[in-house]
Formats: structure tokens, C-alpha cells, sequence
């Protein structure tokens, strides 16, 4: 290991990318745990990842406006897919929701069967390749970020099922493709547990600070070591929050129950 090999230049991109996907998915993870519906995040991001596959067997430009409008189409129709089960069967809501995510990476599994790079391709896009994000690809993402806060800050309750449904799709479309389903999962649900023992005034920025922490030290660890960052990452955000849920009980005036 050598401090010369952690070269901020090229964290800075990646952490900002970091940040962006933090910004909307701890607020909406919050909103996954107090709607019971854990694994929502993990099939919408399998069903964006589709699409994202999909776009690219097609010969659709890898990072360009139309894998976007793939990815966005997919995640929306799951949402509506989804919703509608909710609706229907909700008893069966959850199991649905994982019938649903298996669809979708089986048939992505599928889509890549005779592709050259299809393994390398689906590794990419479960695990992602954060390290390598540059400014000219956070642009949308960026202006997705800024709206979806407004939408949530400003509807808030009244965004209803189907409401919350297509705004968590619209956000989990453009971090699977700068961070990978994994990293999309672990951003959402990870800072919300940690900090579910918090007072519920601190629950929402320790949860920011439990994503910033797992973000800043998984990448300067992935370039130190040489290993892979998204991984590395989820597993600095699961340390920093059982660090946040260690902590929590000194803190006073505990409740439980998720991040406001």
C-alpha cells in the first residue's frame, strides 16, 4: 500500500456521483422501510439494468440519451407493473417484488447469453464501475437529482403509491448506470437501518453522514488496495452504519422506525 496511489483527481468525479445518488435514495430508502417494501429498490434497479442490457444489444450508444430513455421506460414499467400488484395482491406484495427482480436478472442473463463481453458486461452493471465516472456523465443525473428532491420535498405524502412508485423509478434509473445495483440497494437501505435507532430529528442527516463516510472511505480504500469500489464501498457503508446503530442508544431519546 502507498499514499501516492490515492490520487484525489480521480476520486473527485466518483465521489460526486456518490453524492447525487445518496441525495435521493436516502430520503427515498426511509420511505421503502416505513412502506415495508424492502426489496422494491432491488427489483426496479434489476428492471433498469434490463433495460440498460436491452438498449444494448440493440446497438443503442453505451451511455447516451437513449440507454437513458431504455433504462427510464423499463424502471417505469416496472413501477406501474409493480403498484398494480400492490394494488391486486397485496398479501403477496413482497414475494411478487422477487418473482419480479428474478425475471428481470434472468433475463438479462438471457439478452447477454451470446454476447462476447456479457459477463463483463453484467458485472458492470451489478457491481458498477463508480472509480471511472467522469463530470460529463453526472450532467443528467444531476438535473434528475434536483428535481426528484423538489418532487419529494414538495408532495411529500401526497405522492401517493403510484406516485412514489414512478419517482423511485425515475431515481434508481440513472445511479444504476453510474453505480450498479448493488451500490443502488446498499445506498437506499443500509444508511436507513443504521440510523433507525437515532432520535427521528438526527435520523435524516446521520443517515446523509453514514452514506458521505461509506462513499469517502470506500473509494480512498478501493485505490489504496487496489480493489473494487463498489464492493468495497458497501461494505464501508454497512461498517459505518453499524458504527451509527452502536452509537445510537447514548444518544437519548431513542425510538425506532425509520429515517423521517
Amino acid at each position: 500500500m502507498s499514499t501516492e496511489a490515492l490520487d484525489f483527481g480521480l476520486i473527485a468525479p466518483a465521489f460526486v456521483a456518490g453524492l447525487l445518488v445518496l441525495a435521493t435514495h436516502v430520503p427515498l430508502g426511509a420511505q421503502v422501510l416505513q412502506r415495508g417494501i424492502v426489496f422494491i429498490d432491488l427489483a426496479i434497479a434489476q428492471i433498469a439494468a434490463l433495460g440498460v442490457i436491452v438498449a444494448g444489444s440493440l446497438g443503442v450508444e453505451e451511455h447516451g440519451l437513449g440507454v437513458q430513455a431504455a433504462a427510464a421506460s423499463a424502471a417505469v414499467l416496472g413501477a406501474l407493473l409493480l403498484t398494480w400488484t400492490e394494488r391486486r395482491w397485496p398479501e403477496v406484495q413482497e414475494a411478487l417484488i422477487g418473482v419480479v427482480f428474478v425475471l428481470a436478472a434472468t433475463g438479462g442473463l438471457l439478452v447477454l447469453a451470446h454476447h462476447p463481453h456479457g459477463g463483463e458486461h453484467l458485472r458492470d452493471l451489478l457491481a458498477g464501475q463508480i472509480l471511472w465516472v467522469n463530470y460529463a456523465q453526472l450532467a443528467v443525473p444531476a438535473v434528475g437529482t434536483v428535481l426528484i428532491l423538489v418532487l419529494l420535498r414538495g408532495l411529500g405524502p401526497r405522492l401517493g403509491r403510484l406516485g412514489f412508485y414512478l419517482l423511485f423509478a425515475l431515481a434508481v434509473t440513472a445511479s444504476v448506470q453510474l453505480v450498479g445495483v448493488f451500490l443502488v440497494f446498499a445506498s437506499l437501505i443500509v444508511p436507513a437501518l443504521g440510523v433507525r435507532l437515532s432520535p427521528a430529528h438526527w435520523r435524516l442527516p446521520l443517515a446523509y453522514a453514514v452514506g458521505v463516510g461509506g462513499y469517502a472511505v470506500g473509494l480512498a480504500l478501493s485505490l489504496l488496495y487496489d480493489l473494487p469500489s463498489g464492493a468495497l464501498i458497501v461494505w464501508c457503508l454497512a461498517g459505518w452504519a453499524v458504527v451509527a446503530q452502536l452509537l445510537a442508544p447514548r444518544a437519548g431519546g431513542v425510538t425506532s422506525g425509520p429515517p423521517d
